[in-house]
């Protein structure tokens, strides 16, 4: 299974058909801020891809609480593509960054999630050869996920 079928689709066109479904929770406060310097488009496993960015998104409107900015970036490095994922919510406390991409770990009050999303994130990027990065501050978190373009194939 771990070589489902892949197929061409853009990033950028999917990111979108994410932030589609949470359109609710987004009219009421929520700033989207698109910066998509390429459409990103890669033979991939979307379907599996497409969990990330849900999940990715999700966490970020549930950080900020329905208010605030939620800036998406695709853009092409040397021979990857890379989409970040930034809110302007209160941060994810220093000791654990570290620790979210772990199994069971999380940082949401009981009931509230299940910790596993994230290391599940890693699982699907890891498995198309890219990684996940984290980057946060008070002023907010940044997820960055870099997709190598060749699929990490011949």
């Amino acid at each position: 299974a771990a070589d489902a079928a892949k197929t061409e689709a853009s990033l950028a066109k999917n990111l979108d058909t994410v932030l589609t479904l949470y359109q609710n929770q987004i009219k009421r406060g929520v700033e989207v801020v698109r910066d998509y310097a390429d459409t990103g488009v890669l033979a991939a496993r979307h379907e599996a891809l497409n969990q990330v960015w849900t999940n990715l998104v999700h966490n970020a409107l549930q950080e900020m609480g329905e208010q605030g900015r939620l800036a998406l970036s695709v853009r092409s490095v040397e021979g990857a593509i890379e989409v970040a994922v930034s809110d302007s919510g209160g941060g994810i406390p220093a000791e654990s960054v570290s620790r979210i991409f772990e199994p069971f770990y999380t940082t949401k009050d009981a009931g509230e999630g299940t910790g596993l999303g994230l290391s599940i994130c890693k699982d699907i990027v890891e498995g198309h050869g890219g990684r996940i990065e984290v980057e946060s501050s008070p002023e907010g978190t940044s997820f960055r996920v870099t997709l190598p373009t060749s699929g990490g194939e011949p």
